[in-house]
């Protein structure tokens, strides 16, 4: 029978932007209704706040997403241009510095050359990149994909406190949407956790102290903020 092995590697590119979004979109957005909310403002104003940062954040995000992936990937494009122009005025090199990459991974002499010369009759540039610079098809820079899943998954995260805050009457906000939000990070926590095949309780309890942390701190200044006003 086939032995098939499940590994989790090939999700860190789209769960790492996910996970990132979501967290910070229900982290920041209730924060920053509790914050409002506990200066003793208005429903209208808690709200207005609410939707004004659930836009903002899914925006910044995407732009700040892109913009990092994006330079990943024109870092690998030219270092993938430069392998490729080596290839064409120099193989012999190329095959001979592919061959002792195999024999420092405990290859002996000729099977390595062997090897070196078989991957780079089938894909020279292919093999280069995985073995020489580290850059495979699974974790290659997406840009448009990374800037995509950060937007929806904090988009996705933020509209849960903003709800709340709208379904709640005004005197529980400040209660109700932290509460909301840290069972929603908990989950998240626990699931993220689980996908990347780590603690379910580690992960959990991690995001849950910091979510905790954030939104009693700006519910602090926010109450400072509405006594002095």
């Amino acid at each position: 029978m086939a032995h098939e092995e499940h590994h989790r590697i090939n999700r860190s590119g789209w769960l790492r932007a996910a996970v990132l979004g979501a967290n910070d979109g229900i982290l920041s957005t209730a924060s920053l209704i509790v914050g409002v909310a506990a200066a003793n403002s208005t429903k209208s104003s808690i709200l207005l706040a609410g939707v004004a940062g659930l836009v903002a954040g899914a925006m910044s995000m995407a732009a700040g997403e892109y913009v990092s992936v994006k330079s990943q990937e024109d870092t690998e494009k030219a270092d993938l241009k430069m392998e490729a122009d080596a290839l064409a005025n120099d193989p012999e090199e190329e095959e001979a510095e592919l061959a002792a990459i195999y024999r420092d991974r405990g290859l002996d002499e000729n099977l390595a050359l062997e090897v070196a010369r078989q991957l780079m009759k089938k894909d020279a540039l292919g093999a280069h990149a995985r073995d020489e610079i580290g850059i495979t098809e699974e974790l290659s820079a997406r840009p448009i994909q990374a800037a995509m899943w950060s937007a929806t998954a904090f988009a996705s995260g933020a509209i849960v406190p903003v709800v709340t805050a709208i379904l709640a009457p005004a005197g529980i906000v400040v209660w109700l949407v932290p509460a909301t939000a840290i069972t929603l990070l908990c989950a998240l926590g626990a699931v993220a956790a689980a996908a990347g095949g780590a603690s379910i309780w580690r992960g959990a309890l991690r995001v849950c102290f910091w979510g905790s942390f954030a939104m009693g701190l700006t519910a602090l200044i926010g109450k400072l903020f509405g006594i002095s006003a």
